[in-house]
């Protein structure tokens, strides 16, 4: 964060440098590729939150109720219901860990895992076709753009993350 900081004191005082073009690109995409799968998902009554929650607990399975609060920066308070909701209805199982049985480990169940991967398609289908259109090599160009987004002190842990996905 403290590169963004510097950056940032380093624009002070000229609109003309601001990346408004970029902000808005971003945030109008962001806009549309959450919207494909809040359109999806207002069917079954859940929300940006539960697709959150599904995602990385399904791409993370044995995820901990501590490790998704970390990926999420939420509260346990803010996550508390959203979980209960999916473990309610059978998309989320929760195990006690294999050495500390207080500790709760979180996975998908089948049900949970189709949801998961059917938003994920709807989501995959619509960078493909933004990728279409550009040279051969940009999904890289992409995928470090959006790497550098990042806070530089959580880019390795992320990155670890995506990588190890299942």
């Amino acid at each position: 964060m403290v590169d963004v900081k510097k950056r940032t004191a380093d624009l002070q005082g000229s609109d003309a440098q601001i990346a408004f073009d970029l902000i808005e690109r971003i945030f109008f995409g962001y806009r549309d590729f959450v919207g494909v799968a809040d359109d999806a998902l207002s069917q079954t009554g859940y929300g940006r939150a539960h697709h959150r929650v599904l995602h990385f607990v399904d791409r993370h399975p044995g995820l901990t109720v501590g490790e998704l609060l970390t990926i999420l920066k939420v509260t346990k308070q803010g996550v508390s219901r959203v979980l209960r909701t999916l473990v309610d209805d059978g998309m989320i199982e929760i195990q006690p860990g294999p050495y500390d049985r207080r500790e709760k480990r979180l996975s998908t169940t089948p049900m949970g895992h189709d949801l998961a991967r059917f938003v994920a398609r709807l989501q995959t289908a619509r960078i493909e076709s933004a990728l279409e259109s550009l040279p051969p090599g940009s999904r890289q160009v992409v995928a470090d753009f959006l790497a550098g987004l990042v806070d530089d002190e959580e880019r390795p842990a992320v990155l670890k993350r995506i990588a190890g996905g299942c």
